[in-house]
């Protein structure tokens, strides 16, 4: 009979994700500590980025594992398991909402953070986000902004990802992934503008 050696070994969690890889690729069952590691927070950013209901969320997420598994062979060591397997949900979403003709309107949020307190560690949207705004009216906004710039806000000041781990991500250019967020940011404030005018004008 097989042993379990993931339950036998108490260390295993403390585990890098690239040793992790390594050891899947000799025994397939450590790869249920890399899903445990990254389920959650892959279906939330799934579902921040696409607009996407959890059942859809989870649908995707679910092909994304699978994608994983079936290509761990070909995983650069090179590049971070996190920005390898972000990638591949990046495409995911995309493959996924290529053959579907509707979208959710609404941005789902969840999480046990405030969304404008993580917004908020941009000293250049404070001013912004100090009136006050529900982390409800926030998500409002990023769904109204275009989908390449949400999802660059999402990467950086939600997944609290780098310039080069989004560049991975992407599969851009730094260069190019600085001027999406610097044009993902001026859209926000513009859309925080609009909402403010609109209230305003009531």
């Amino acid at each position: 009979m097989k042993k379990n050696i993931i339950s036998e070994n108490e260390e295993i969690s403390a585990r890098s994700d690239e040793e992790l890889v390594k050891l899947t690729l000799q025994n397939p069952d450590y790869y249920r500590v890399l899903v445990e590691r990254y389920e959650e927070k892959l279906l939330r950013y799934i579902m921040r980025i696409s607009a996407s209901t959890r059942e859809d969320g989870e649908d995707i997420l679910q092909d994304v594992f699978v994608s994983a598994y079936k290509n761990l062979n070909g995983f650069d060591p090179d590049l971070k398991f996190s920005s390898w397997i972000y990638r591949i949900t990046h495409n995911k979403v995309i493959s996924h909402y290529r053959k579907t003709t509707a979208r959710p309107k609404t941005v789902t949020y969840e999480g046990d953070n405030d969304l404008l307190n993580i917004l908020e560690g941009e000293s250049d949207l404070v001013a912004d986000l100090e009136k006050k705004y529900t982390s409800g009216e926030v998500m409002d906004i990023l769904s109204e902004m275009d989908e390449r710039y949400r999802e660059v806000l999402v990467l950086k000041f939600i997944e609290d990802k780098n310039y080069r781990e989004i560049s991975d991500i992407l599969e851009k250019p730094m260069g190019t992934v600085a001027t999406l967020i610097s044009r993902a940011k001026k859209q926000f404030r513009e859309k925080l503008e609009e909402r403010s005018q609109t209230i305003i004008d009531k």
